[in-house]
Parts: structure tokens; C-alpha cells; sequence
């Protein structure tokens, strides 16, 4: 979020610069940093869930739930919590651990077992 005086930038990229930022974030592992940009879309996620409801949609509302979730998880690599992404989601906190556990196998977020929390993964 800017500051306040400072005017926001709008970077365009075509389909195959997308492709090729894609592939290249895929190849070095990346990719759940990569993905950590959806917080900053969580409105139009949001927008997009709602219309799943709204409509007949060919959409689906548990993928699109599971990056809500994703993005409810901070770029700067701090944990959240089982009860707290459940809280933050306004989900029963069994849902939120089969979404985060799906993503700690997909290798998008990882566990402190110590902590038991969880945060984006490297």
C-alpha cells in the first residue's frame, strides 16, 4: 500500500511475459513466492467467490477458496495459525486445515513443527 502522496504503478505484461515469469519462478521453486502477489487480489478472489453463489458460473468455489486462503498468508514470511487463517477466512477451522494442509503437500506453504503454524514456503 503507498503512502500517502505517492501514486500507485501499473505494470501491463502480455500473455507470454506472464508465461515466461511463470515458468521460470516453477523452475527455481519459487512459486509460492511468486503466488504471495494474490493478497493484493484478494478483492477480486473475493468478487469472484461471490459470483460462484451468484450464479451458474462455471467456476469453482473451492479453488477459489483454497487462494483465499493462500492469500491470507503474509509475504514477509510470518506465520499464521490453524485458528487464525480460520478466523480470518470466517471458516469452521477443520475447512481451513484441510485447505492448508492441501497446500502445505502442494509445497505452497510449510509447517513449523515446533510451532505448529504455518507460513508461505521458500
Amino acid at each position: 500500500m503507498a503512502d500517502a502522496g505517492e501514486q500507485s504503478v501499473r505494470i501491463e505484461l502480455s500473455d507470454a511475459q506472464v508465461d515466461q515469469i511463470i515458468r521460470a519462478a516453477a523452475d527455481t521453486g519459487s512459486m509460492a513466492l511468486l503466488l504471495t502477489g494474490l493478497g493484493d487480489s484478494r478483492e477480486d478472489l473475493e468478487k469472484a467467490q461471490r459470483q460462484v453463489g451468484d450464479t451458474e458460473a462455471n467456476l469453482s468455489s473451492s479453488l477459489l477458496s483454497g487462494l483465499l486462503v493462500l492469500a491470507a498468508f503474509p509475504a514477509d514470511g510470518s506465520s499464521l495459525g490453524n485458528a487464525e487463517v480460520a478466523r480470518m477466512m470466517g471458516m469452521n477451522p477443520s475447512t481451513a486445515h484441510r485447505y492448508i494442509t492441501t497446500l502445505v503437500v502442494a509445497g505452497l506453504l510449510e509447517r513449523d513443527p515446533g510451532t505448529r503454524r504455518y507460513r508461505l514456503s521458500r
